[in-house]
């Protein structure tokens, strides 16, 4: 399965750009010390060059940098090693040419130690208020950053996070780097072909009152941790043809209460499946939770797992949306 997963990815991440796993230099602006001025979190933000040591956190963020072939650029990563297996992916090359900085989140020892001079990640995607690992606290060691856009702040509560659809923000962030990186082209080859992709799961999808509803579940059992509307599994979910369940939350990823999924009552639970508690553990605590008995999900037992790579915001989303596509195709046609 996962070498299946790599070959759809490989067609249409790289298609017209390389070979599978080839590395792929990217053409810098034509002037590397020229200064450009990207809109990052509503705000606007002046790179005064092209950056040449990044470190990234995440397997997500990371990912972005390998599909706009800029390996080359990357000083290294942190990244905890319950992410998935990563020896099928497209992008092993660059896994294997960049430095594994860290298996837990970024420092600043880290940043400092790799002489970085950019650090990309997100928050709770690294940044984190109470670590002291903010843009902030980097600028004042004359570190620039770059935030993911899923993570973006969206001041509606402290911590909320999302200010534009999903896979908007993705198509956002490729293409702020393929503009500061000097890799415009390959960035709008790359969209061009996610958005072909998708459209082409979107034309056979279930519409209407055939759409199932759909929870996502991340993880935790007093309360569950889910997807709000700002988060990926919000656009997988709809592009594939369901309806995610907590599309009301104004937040990305947020915990809700066990009552509001019962009072939903999703016909399909999507786990993500990464961490300590394993994919099938969580799914023996849905069928076997009580509460959830009711559920049709659980009573039908329709539960369907994606990696965390695929539903954070990464090169991997359009496949995640294919893929949970086929499914709830199935289900439509089930009921």
């Amino acid at each position: 399965m996962r070498k299946l997963l790599a070959t759809a990815l490989c067609l249409t991440a790289t298609a017209a750009l390389s070979g599978c796993g080839a590395t792929v230099r990217p053409s810098a602006r034509t002037d590397g010390n020229s200064a450009v001025t990207l809109t990052n979190c509503g705000r606007k933000v002046t790179y005064d060059k092209v950056p040449e040591r990044v470190v990234t956190n995440d397997v997500g963020i990371t990912e972005l940098m390998f599909a706009l072939g800029l390996e080359d650029r990357m000083a290294g990563f942190a990244m905890p090693d319950d992410k998935g297996d990563l020896t099928g992916v497209p992008w092993k090359d660059g896994y294997d040419k960049v430095k594994w900085l860290s298996k837990d989140q970024l420092t600043k020892e880290n940043a400092l130690d790799a002489d970085a001079d950019l650090v990309f990640a997100g928050w709770n995607y690294g940044f984190r208020e109470d670590s002291g690992f903010t843009p902030e606290a980097l600028k004042k060691l004359g570190i620039p950053s770059y935030v993911l856009t899923e993570s973006c702040r969206n001041g509606r509560t402290e911590s909320a996070r999302g200010i534009m659809p999903p896979l908007d923000a993705l198509y956002a962030d490729l293409t702020n780097l393929g503009k500061l990186f000097g890799v415009e082209q390959r960035a709008a080859t790359l969209i061009a072909g996610f958005k072909k992709q998708i459209a082409e799961v979107r034309a056979k999808a279930p519409t209407g009152a055939d759409r199932p509803k759909v929870f996502l579940y991340d993880s935790g059992q007093d309360q569950p941790f889910t997807s709000g509307r700002y988060a990926a599994p919000e656009q997988i979910i709809s592009e594939a043809g369901g309806t995610n369940v907590m599309h009301d939350v104004p937040d990305s990823w947020t915990t809700v209460g066990w009552e509001s999924v019962v009072r939903r009552d999703p016909d399909v639970i999507v786990i993500c499946d990464y961490g300590d508690v394993s994919a099938e553990q969580k799914r023996k605590f849905l069928l076997s939770y009580a509460p959830l008995r009711d559920v049709s999900a659980v009573r039908n037992k329709r539960i369907f797992v994606l990696d965390y790579v695929d539903l954070v915001e990464s090169p991997r989303n359009p496949s995640a949306v294919a893929r949970l596509g086929a499914y709830l195709r199935a289900v439509a046609k089930e009921r």
